[in-house]
């Protein structure tokens, strides 16, 4: 009995739980054609959620480390939508970091 929750236990804890929000935020990044519509901030939110540490840079730039891949993205100005470049450039990252678009 203690090797079955010993083992549920360490599934669960390799498991992705993300919000409702984030979910969304990520099925929009892997969606075609590509959403012009999405948020830096709420970028950022779902891939802390993820697990990513990120940290501020100098200027604009942002560093991200998710699952051992590190990458520093600018984060855009003077709005806060996410361009197109810069979704085919996150869509990349997220996919060498091991997220399965199929999860969202």
């Amino acid at each position: 009995m203690l090797h079955l929750f010993l083992t549920l236990v360490l599934h669960c804890s390799t498991m992705r739980f993300v919000n409702k929000k984030h979910r969304a935020i990520l099925k929009a990044i892997f969606d075609r054609p590509d959403n012009k519509n999405i948020r830096w901030d709420d970028f950022i939110g779902a891939l802390v959620e993820l697990g990513a540490d990120v940290t501020e840079r100098g200027g604009s730039m942002v560093g991200m480390r998710l699952n051992g891949r590190y990458a520093v993205f600018h984060r855009p100005h003077p709005g806060n939508l996410i361009y197109l470049s810069l979704l085919k450039s996150i869509r990349h990252y997220l996919l060498e970091c091991g997220i399965d678009p199929q999860e969202y």
